[in-house]
């Protein structure tokens, strides 16, 4: 029950914090604006961490068995610059259609081929017709 809860507030916050990125790029410029988000993401991190126990030390990360994952940061940096253009460019609505659908399409082939160090899934139909009926959705809501 709180992986739902979890995950709904994720995707409220995102859709929110692509308005509100979007709103500061029109006076600060997109790359200030993404070095801003990042910044005082780091500084609530680094603030969670001491309030809650210090798990992990710097030094943990040097030991991280496959280093490519570590571009985390680099890949959220892309993740705000995009966000940010795609709300611009197509408002909040269809932006959010368009980004959780890429999400589902690409963390379903992650799962199927078992990429990244993930448990490989077999193949299901349903998640497929699942995802065809995302894309449909999106054919829907934008007919005008």
């Amino acid at each position: 029950m709180w992986g739902f809860l979890i995950a709904i507030i994720s995707g409220a916050l995102m859709s929110i914090q692509g308005v509100f990125n979007t709103g500061v790029t029109k006076q600060s410029g997109v790359w200030m604006t993404s070095g801003f988000v990042q910044l005082t993401a780091l500084a609530v991190c680094i603030a969670a961490w001491f309030f809650t126990g210090r798990e992990g030390t710097v030094a943990s990360l040097f030991a991280v068995d496959h280093k490519y994952m570590l571009l985390g940061g680099v890949i959220g940096a892309f993740i705000t610059f995009t966000v940010i253009k795609s709300v611009d460019f197509l408002g909040p609505a269809r932006a959010n259609m368009f980004i959780i659908t890429a999400q589902l399409l690409v963390a379903y082939l992650i799962e199927l081929f078992g990429l990244f160090g993930t448990d490989k899934a077999d193949f299901d139909f349903k998640k497929l017709l699942g995802i065809g009926l995302m894309i449909g959705g999106i054919v829907v809501f934008k007919w005008e």
